[in-house]
């Protein structure tokens, strides 16, 4: 009877926020109900027909489960989704109130990388997607290795278990491809096309060692961040052979990337309407879980290709006729391949940052400086620096080189609308804001009628 009252409770408490326009339709509730019954995700998500499935990596999770719900809606799949990319424990058990029996429903959840164990302890998953682990708010969760291990506790308790679980994980990130060795359930997913390495391994690159000798990795490709072609020296562990493989990337800047995958069941091409190696990535890794929940290419070529991204993660919005393009940026793995493909527009670029030190940004910004915002020296038109730690940004981007002398506002409101201004109708806007910036653009965007607040 508690929880019968406890989750009527929360759903009326989703309710009235929404009505209110408040974000809190996507944590409050779950927390509420988490409080009072502490069981309530292992009990709701019995109540799925068809189980539970869980994506988690530090960069692109929203993304990719975005991908996956539009290749499973096309094929007729009821889903329990996350939508609002609220990831941890209550913003799961907010997106769990939808969960009725008899529906034939899947659970397919966007989980925080630090809340993955917890979460899959009590949802149990029937298939995992784990696609990367880059080093992403320090002060909040520790080293990466500590992610890491917390990740391969997690996957040799399910190995020790009877119950059957998949693991689609991503073979060119050594911290996450050393998970599935040796583990009958796991397929594995990367990029096989050596014309998008970069020559070295980027300062911000991360696992740069073998986790099982220690020894420095060497590498034939490197793609993005420590993500590539590997091999120990040393012992002899190397990346494993995907079985979904995008062979032939073309990236075209900010409009999109065509790519030729190699699948199990057959080739696919699609062109994807998200631009960035990092977008690819992503897209592969969908296909790849979409391929293991039963998904056909027939379902997941057209899905794909009219994706429509999620917000904030490359999706453009008119604000006063001038187009802004939104492109999260809070590490420097992500931030690097959102610079990585500015390079690819023409001419010089006008750039709103917005760099915020906030809990959930994580209150260390020392992250900008192994950014590479180096490679936009010499491309940038204008650049507005704004949020709680405007002047540090200001000061990076000094250092990196950028002629252009910023205009300092931590004003996200009007430092947004003289951005706009100063400019040619037509003219795109690149809108860089790290999380907690992003979510006030959000609401700023919700008042002024251009964009929805909340995607739940």
């Amino acid at each position: 009877m508690n929880a019968v009252v406890s989750r009527a409770a929360a759903r009326t408490v989703r309710t009235l926020s929404r009505r209110l326009g408040r974000g809190g339709g996507t944590t409050l509730p779950g927390r509420l109900l988490l409080r009072a019954d502490p069981d309530a995700l292992r009990d709701m998500s019995d109540a799925l027909d068809e189980g539970s499935v869980v994506i988690s990596a530090t960069n692109g999770k929203t993304t990719t489960a975005a991908m996956v719900a539009s290749i499973l809606e096309a094929g007729g799949q009821p889903l329990v989704h996350n939508r609002a990319g609220s990831n941890m424990g209550w913003g799961v058990a907010t997106a769990l109130l939808d969960a009725h029996p008899g529906r034939g429903q899947l659970g397919l959840f966007e989980v925080d990388e630090a809340w993955l164990p917890r979460v899959a302890e009590a949802v149990r998953p029937r298939a995992y997607l784990l696609s990367n682990l880059f080093r992403d708010q320090l002060d909040r969760y520790g080293e990466l290795e500590t992610l890491a291990d917390g990740w391969a506790e997690l996957v040799a308790a399910e190995a020790a278990s009877d119950r059957d679980v998949r693991f689609v994980l991503n073979a060119d990130d050594p911290l996450v491809a050393d998970l599935g060795r040796g583990h009958p359930g796991a397929v594995y997913f990367g990029l096989g096309d050596r014309s998008q390495a970069v020559p070295e391994l980027q300062h911000a690159a991360d696992s740069k060692h073998c986790r099982n000798c220690g020894a420095p990795y060497v590498y034939a490709a490197i793609y993005m961040g420590h993500l590539g072609d590997y091999a120990c020296p040393n012992c002899g562990r190397r990346r494993p052979t995907p079985s979904v493989e995008a062979t032939s990337v073309q990236l075209e800047g900010m409009s999109g990337a065509r790519v030729h995958m190699n699948t199990p069941v057959g080739e696919l091409d699609v062109r994807l309407p998200l631009p960035g190696l990092y977008n690819v990535y992503n897209a592969v890794g969908a296909v790849a879980l979409a391929l293991e929940l039963g998904a056909t290419l027939g379902q997941i070529g057209p899905a794909l290709r009219s994706f429509g991204g999620a917000f904030g993660r490359v999706e453009t919005i008119p604000v006063a006729g001038r187009p802004v393009s939104i492109l999260l940026v809070k590490n420097p793995a992500g931030a690097n391949e959102v610079l990585r493909t500015l390079t690819l527009e023409e001419g010089q670029v006008d750039l709103w940052l917005a760099l915020n030190d906030r809990i959930a940004d994580g209150r260390d910004v020392s992250w900008i400086w192994d950014a590479d915002f180096e490679l936009l020296a010499g491309r940038v038109r204008r650049v507005t620096c704004s949020g709680t730690r405007a002047e540090e940004m200001a000061l990076r981007l000094k250092y990196a080189g950028i002629e252009a002398e910023p205009v300092v506002d931590r004003r996200l409101g009007p430092s947004l609308d003289a951005a706009v201004a100063d400019g040619h109708a037509g003219r795109p806007l690149y809108a860089l804001p790290t999380y907690t910036a992003l979510i006030e653009l959000r609401e700023l965007l919700a008042e002024r009628g251009l964009a929805s607040r909340w995607a739940d």
